[in-house]
């Protein structure tokens, strides 16, 4: 039986299935570390109207051993080679049973033990959930609020030039299971944009809804990630352009290219850059001695 069939069959009888609020699913490769951590962040969390799925690539360092002792019965996992995150990711969206989906990646912590309670104690109905990330360096941590929220701020809605700049954050994301099944998993052509790609897809083209959760969701750890090869960014996103939409969309976009390239080392940009991170520091240290004075 093929791999493709396998995941039509999985998909099916999923459907038959009780349902669950979210899955959250790790992808992890030689990461027993990071695993470690990311798994002790997911059980030690009040909510429990989760399931979790640990997809591993068949790791040869202790990611394993990792696996049985931290996740126990608290979840399902699976090792076997794969082809790349997306292959492993597709993996753990076949599995899933959730409402919504999360992907939390080895390395990635939940920010606190109460904050899957916090977003779900309430009902949503849109078809995804997105909010803030705290990002992690060698001797800070910023608060990355994101362009959705930018957007909100203004009364507006996304654009292609916003996802020029980025893209939502994947880890602080929750995106409706059936949103796969509709238009598709992630297209594993694509190593390194395919989260981005299916972004584009379902918000670019299909309009589908988003609601910003005002919280922080996230610590992802930046210190020591290596940096994508801007070429090869480059080359895969035009790719994944030329494969969604008509050509005079793609020239929008390698206007909007150019246009940043310039504006990116201005003194202005960097003074406005510098301001924000300024700004978004200020505000976790707010956020924690209001928490402190509370207790």
């Amino acid at each position: 039986m093929t791999y493709k069939w396998q995941i039509m069959l999985i998909f099916v009888g999923n459907l038959e299935l009780k349902t669950m609020k979210l899955s959250i699913v790790t992808v992890n490769f030689n990461d027993a570390q990071g695993l470690k951590k990311t798994i002790e962040s997911v059980v030690s969390q009040t909510f429990s109207d989760y399931e979790y799925i640990v997809i591993d690539g068949n790791s040869t360092d202790n990611s394993l051993a990792v696996i049985k002792e931290s996740l126990g019965k608290r979840g399902h996992w699976l090792s076997e080679p794969d082809t790349g995150i997306y292959n492993a990711m597709n993996k753990g969206i076949a599995m899933a049973k959730g409402d919504y989906i999360q992907f939390l990646n080895s390395g990635d912590t939940l920010y606190s033990d109460t904050v899957l309670d916090e977003i779900f104690s309430q009902e949503h109905t849109a078809d995804m959930l997105t909010g803030a990330i705290v990002r992690q360096y060698q001797y800070a941590e910023v608060v990355d609020k994101g362009q959705l929220y930018v957007r909100l701020k203004k009364g507006e809605q996304l654009t292609l030039m916003d996802f020029y700049l980025g893209t939502l954050p994947h880890q602080a994301t929750f995106i409706r299971r059936d949103l796969f099944q509709k238009y598709g998993m992630y297209d594993e052509r694509f190593r390194i944009v395919a989260d981005w790609l299916f972004f584009l897809k379902t918000i670019g083209i299909h309009g589908v809804s988003i609601e910003y959760v005002n919280k922080i969701i996230v610590r992802f750890d930046s210190y020591g990630v290596s940096n994508i090869d801007d070429e090869k960014l480059k080359t895969e996103r035009a790719a994944a352009l030329a494969s969604l939409y008509p050509p005079f969309i793609v020239k929008d976009y390698d206007f909007f290219e150019s246009y940043h390239k310039i504006f990116r080392y201005a003194w202005g940009y960097r003074l406005l850059r510098f301001l924000q991170r300024s700004i978004t520091v200020y505000d976790m240290t707010r956020q924690r001695v209001n928490r402190i004075l509370k207790r």
